[in-house]
């Protein structure tokens, strides 16, 4: 292990040992695994992971959750929160991200009262805070703890420090919540993040390595990493049948590419205009 990485993993182990009894939000995903399991070796059965197992996870991500934590020895807890029951969710506004973690750091707050837990702990690292995120205005209002944030962890330290570790999920591809594959105005419902969902699945029994399929009513916009885009013209015939079989009508390509939160274009400098307008 490298100096830079290992002076960030003591900083890391330092921060996480200084919040007492905690509970992190668990996804399944690199970060905020990373997270949970230098939590588990610094604290022992004081450190609590919680997962959403709502529909807006996918239920592979909720699978590896539940073994990782059971690997680690950790333990855990599912859990479902309520945003789908928010009108103010399912309309997807720009700021849905909000109102889901809202829900989720409301429940794991609940969880900390009840069972005695000082601190909530999340996976935002540094390449976070520059992106279109009200999640964290949500992380705020709960005084939750980023502690990749306060070490320093980008997300190629965080990858490099869990293959370092072990962890199997190291390389796992970025995996946001299936509600980001919807433009914003564009509805959410249980059944839609099931179609995404198994849209996605295919892609993967298909042997596509990162990818993400953006909802547009009957049209599944398909983002692939660049160097598989020809594979999915030379299995095209297959890849339509199988997005198809999902409930959409037509499969298009994006040319562009697999891109994390192509949906915020634009959106970013839209939403820095207003809040300076707000401000004056």
């Amino acid at each position: 292990m490298n100096e830079g990485i290992q002076a960030k993993y003591d900083a890391l182990k330092a921060h996480i040992a200084d919040q007492g009894r905690v509970i992190v939000a668990f996804s399944g995903g690199v970060d905020s695994s990373l997270v949970a399991y230098v939590a588990a070796e610094t604290l022992g059965a004081d450190a609590l992971a919680v997962t959403s197992g709502s529909q807006s996870l996918k239920r592979s991500d909720l699978a590896l959750a539940e073994q990782l934590a059971a690997q680690w020895g950790m333990r855990h807890r599912v859990i479902v929160t309520d945003e789908l029951a928010k009108a103010s969710y399912r309309a997807n506004p720009v700021n849905r991200c909000f109102h889901c973690k809202t829900s989720l750091y409301d429940a794991l707050s609940r969880i900390a009262q009840e069972d005695g837990f000082d601190c909530i702990l999340n996976g935002t690292n540094t390449d976070d805070l520059g992106d279109h995120r009200p999640g964290l205005v949500a992380a705020a209002d709960y005084r939750v703890v980023s502690p990749l944030v306060e070490a320093g962890f980008n997300k190629a330290d965080i990858r490099a420090l869990a293959a370092q570790l072990g962890l199997e999920n190291a390389q796992k591809p970025q995996a946001a919540c299936l509600s980001s594959r919807f433009p914003y105005g564009s509805h959410i419902t249980a059944e839609r993040l099931r179609q995404v969902e198994a849209a996605e699945d295919a892609l993967a029994e298909l042997g596509f390595s990162q990818f993400r399929v953006r909802h547009h009513e009957e049209v599944a916009r398909i983002e692939l990493v660049p160097e598989e885009l020809a594979l999915a013209v030379e299995r095209r015939i297959e890849v339509q049948e199988r997005v198809r079989t999902a409930g959409f009508r037509y499969v298009a390509l994006d040319l562009g590419g697999f891109r994390s939160g192509s949906l915020n274009e634009g959106l970013i400098d839209a939403v820095q205009v207003f809040e300076s307008v707000a401000g004056h």
